[in-house]
């Protein structure tokens, strides 16, 4: 799996002009995407560094500090764009493989007692973000 978390005071997406999730306090934002051979292991190495990195002031963590997180699915991190001018999406796995680790994610972080938000999956969606630092980090299982 590959993950950008951007540290935030606030972040909301919205679906057809309605918000569909939001966190109207400090945390993160997580955009998550899946790539063909992601396990059960990813998926709990993903909830885990969203959890625990220490990346919210103080050196804190979302688990230390009770931050909140809004899980954004986004198979466009597996782009490809190393050829041409058009992006190869052959490195992100299908939705229908896609969204249960996604929604894996979620429902470990909130087995932790996280506060999560998130998206639509599959929907064109607009994510309003305020990134705070700026910090902005890569994970990759």
């Amino acid at each position: 799996m590959r993950t950008v978390l951007q540290r935030v005071s606030r972040a909301c997406v919205t679906v057809e002009g309605e918000v569909v999730g939001a966190i109207d306090r400090p945390g993160l934002l997580a955009l998550v995407a899946a790539t063909h051979d992601d396990t059960a292991t990813d998926v709990a190495t993903t909830a885990r560094k969203i959890a625990e990195l220490r990346i919210l002031p103080g050196e804190t963590s979302v688990a230390d500090s009770g931050a909140a997180v809004l899980v954004v699915s986004q198979f466009t991190l597996y782009g490809e764009t190393t050829k041409g001018r058009r992006p190869s999406w052959g490195r992100a796995a299908p939705g229908t493989v896609a969204e249960p680790l996604v929604e894996a994610v979620v429902a470990d972080l909130r087995d932790r007692g996280i506060e999560v938000a998130t998206g639509a999956f599959g929907a064109q969606m607009q994510v309003e973000l305020v990134n705070e630092g700026p910090v902005t980090l890569i994970v990759d299982t």
